[in-house]
């Protein structure tokens, strides 16, 4: 199995940092979900996963709706 090599630090946010973060990316993107645009049940959604090395950054994280974001994860 091969691993991931991590070619630079990424981003890990302490709790309240990181909900500082996801009050700003639901204002950036209006508190609509970006697939659909609803503004009910709505989630912050790492674009890459944090264990595939995704960083807690602005420009690696969405606003779905809890519906868009169980798709991302398969779990609907």
């Amino acid at each position: 199995m091969e691993r991931l090599r991590q070619k630079r630090p990424r981003l890990a946010l302490n709790r309240e940092e990181y909900g500082q973060l996801k009050t700003d990316v639901l204002n950036r993107d209006g508190w609509r979900c970006q697939c659909y645009g609803l503004t009910m049940n709505l989630q912050v959604h790492h674009l890459h996963k944090r264990s595939q090395l995704g960083s807690d950054a602005a420009d690696n994280l969405i606003t779905l709706c809890a519906s868009c974001q169980g798709r991302q994860h398969n779990i609907i």
